[in-house]
């Protein structure tokens, strides 16, 4: 169990570390951010927009398997809107009775691509997709990591493949007792949460 404790928090440290090595390449790559603005370089904003491909010709080399499968892409994101709504909805329902710390969508939906200059429209507009639905899954992620702390901190027998958030704080497997007792403050603890 230690150990387990030990390994989970250290991933969560080097997540953090990887995480502001990340915001390090704001100098690097000359762009600041203020509030939700990023701001390049004049002469990087030219240099970038040298590298951007029209729009026809994105069009024109793009694959054929690829076009005719891209709305199928696109479709995805009916059920995606009604999910990010409801869990929405449920989180500002629900957490607050149980006590639940809610989950800031802004720390995980982030769409911020199309600033760069280096992108044609099409790119821009498929680069939005995609931070939306990562971001949207990780969202929904962590409403569902804390709800599953709330209701049933039990680890699972069998291997899976990602552990989120609050799994160190869920109770092994098999150990009713420790579950009987502790239940109550496993529910109530959220004091790590940002």
């Amino acid at each position: 169990m230690k150990k387990i404790d030990e390994i989970i928090t250290e991933i969560k440290r080097l997540e953090k570390e990887l995480s502001h090595e990340i915001q390090k390449k704001e100098a690097e790559y000359y762009y600041k951010i203020q509030g939700k603005k990023i701001y390049f370089e004049q002469s990087v904003k030219k240099a970038q927009k040298k590298l951007s491909t029209t729009m026809a010709s994105y069009i024109f080399h793009a694959r054929f398997l690829h076009m005719i499968t891209s709305p199928i892409i696109w479709l995805c994101l009916v059920p995606g809107f009604f999910l990010d709504g409801m869990v929405t909805i449920y989180q500002a329902i629900c957490f607050p009775v149980y006590g639940i710390p809610k989950v800031m969508r802004k720390d995980y939906i982030v769409m911020d691509r199309q600033s760069l200059a280096y992108l044609n429209l099409i790119e821009k507009i498929n680069c939005m997709y995609c931070g939306y639905f990562n971001g949207l899954i990780a969202y929904v992620q962590e409403i569902a990591a804390r709800t599953e702390q709330y209701w049933c901190p039990i680890k699972h027998a069998r291997k899976i493949r990602t552990i989120h958030s609050r799994y160190k704080m869920f109770f092994e497997y098999g150990d009713g007792e420790e579950f009987k007792k502790n239940l109550e403050k496993i529910r109530k603890q959220f004091d790590d949460v940002e």
